[in-house]
């Protein structure tokens, strides 16, 4: 039998349906994959028999000819998504064999559409990084190699760098991802796949570990334009249970892809051509620029003026959130409780030092300090009309253009240990992908191409609101004229 997991979504599903393979000869390769390539360590727990289940019910549904969209596929599933009876982690000590008694609404979704789970992948501690190396289970390694001689283990990206290495490495047709300010595009161009954060409210956020429930969302990371397509039909939809769910029907975005980007107005933001970015990722956006032309889109200069103040708005806003989200974790209710002496008060304080990695307890205190008596309003409330004020800027280009396009990241994969020792040069890897984010847009990663070291490059588009359609139809523009089709090298 041919190798399965070197299959699209799309191809495994009609090659499914067709009845050229089972759905469990499907689940089978893909767990003896994910056995393969333990040494990257994406997976914190493997569901090797989930997968199986799913698919011998998948089997059964084609004979009765009742598939659904994602029946006999299996995905990897990031440790901030809720999975009954299975470890739910956020890659946090803190949350050590937390077993919910609940599914989260993303997942319960993919579950209905037939898909079964290859297990939990491996993140950055509640989301809180840019490399995957703040979880408490290890850094997660990117199947890729510089081509130069490099062999220094390179970060898949983060926080869904479990996610974005998974799927590349081919130990995942597909995965979750969540974004907060960037955490499914970076890591998805780190590693030369596709992933896509749709509009704040498209996919529910219950079941899922909160880091800055203002900023984060739920998306698809997969191969190509159409498997995120695919992906995202079936993770959307409203939900009574999230007060922030938007109650709107789920598009057809599969049936709706098209390449053809006639009549379409492509803005280039000027605020985004930055110092200190290498000259081919400018090389690279250019190549953007011409391709969308090729594909009968009209290219316009905007102005976005207060791009400048969006990483440090983030890094107000998002911290504050997390100071209050996280103050739930206390050793009382669920997960880890340390030993003390002493009272209640003694307790907390054990606990949260020894459940908390060095990252979360930055942004805690940082959070903490902004939200704090005195310094409110020079920074909170600051950050706050801001952030209004980054929304409104898109606003008014989107008057002139329908897209914007930029660079994902600003520069390619960095290696292991790098930026750790640097905080605010790892926070800088959201440059451009932390504006869409604040104004609650959707934003996709597509690959590009490779850099002079062979590492992959990302090119990123921002839509107007709801205009996941139109942001997945431009990267299918990008995806057919890059024509990008390489993969990392099996090295374990």
């Amino acid at each position: 039998m041919s190798d399965l997991t070197s299959l699209s979504i799309a191809e495994l599903r009609d090659g499914f349906r067709s009845g050229e393979f089972t759905a469990r000869e499907i689940a089978e390769q893909y767990n003896e994959a994910v056995a393969g390539g333990r040494a990257l360590n994406a997976y914190t727990v493997e569901t090797p028999d989930d997968a199986l289940a799913a698919a011998d019910a998948a089997d059964k549904a084609r004979g009765a000819g009742e598939p659904g969209s994602l029946a006999g596929i299996p995905l990897g599933i990031k440790d901030l998504f809720a999975t009954r009876g299975v470890n739910t982690t956020a890659g946090s000590r803190i949350l050590k064999d937390f077993r919910p008694e609940y599914e989260s609404t993303v997942t319960a979704n993919l579950r209905k559409a037939g898909a079964g789970m290859l297990g939990k992948l491996n993140m950055d501690e509640f989301a809180m990084g840019s490399s995957n190396e703040t979880s408490t289970y290890g850094p997660v390694i990117s199947p890729w190699r510089r081509s130069d001689g490099g062999n220094a283990p390179l970060a898949p990206g983060g926080s869904s760098g479990g996610s974005s290495a998974a799927v590349a490495a081919r130990i995942a047709p597909a995965a979750t991802g969540t974004d907060t300010g960037g955490s499914i595009r970076q890591p998805a161009a780190f590693t030369g796949i596709c992933g896509i954060k749709p509009t704040y409210g498209r996919c529910s956020r219950w079941g899922i570990v909160s880091f800055a429930s203002s900023l984060d969302q739920a998306g698809p990371m997969a191969r190509t334009v159409r498997d995120c397509a695919i992906m995202l039909e079936a993770m959307a939809g409203f939900d009574p249970k999230d007060s922030t769910s938007l109650n709107l029907p789920v598009p057809k975005w599969e049936a709706g892809l098209s390449s053809d980007l006639k009549g379409k107005r492509i803005g280039i933001p000027k605020e985004y051509r930055i110092d200190g970015v290498p000259a081919e990722i400018g090389a690279l956006w250019d190549r953007g620029i011409e391709w969308l032309r090729d594909a009968g889109a009209e290219v316009v200069e905007i102005s976005l003026p207060h791009t400048q103040y969006a990483l440090p708005t983030y890094y107000i806003i998002a911290p504050a959130e997390a100071s209050s989200n996280l103050a739930r974790y206390d050793g009382v209710r669920y997960g880890l409780r340390a030993e003390s002496e002493g009272g209640l008060d003694a307790m907390y304080a054990a606990t949260r030092a020894e459940g908390f990695g060095a990252e979360v307890r930055r942004r805690i205190m940082i959070g903490t300090y902004v939200l704090s008596a005195g310094f409110y309003d020079a920074y909170f409330t600051k950050a706050q009309k801001v952030r209004t004020l980054i929304k409104q800027d898109f606003e008014k280009a989107f008057e002139q253009c329908d897209l914007i396009l930029t660079p994902t990241a600003p520069s390619a994969a960095f290696g292991l240990g790098d930026k750790t020792a640097d905080p605010l040069s790892m926070y800088l890897n959201d440059v451009f992908a932390v504006p869409a984010s604040l104004a609650g847009l959707p934003a996709m990663s597509v690959p590009g191409g490779l850099d002079e070291t062979g590492l992959p490059l990302g090119l990123h588009l921002i839509g107007r609101e709801l205009d996941e359609q139109g942001v997945l139809n431009a990267g299918l523009a990008i995806e057919e004229r890059a024509g990008f089709t390489a993969t990392p090298k099996r090295w374990w």
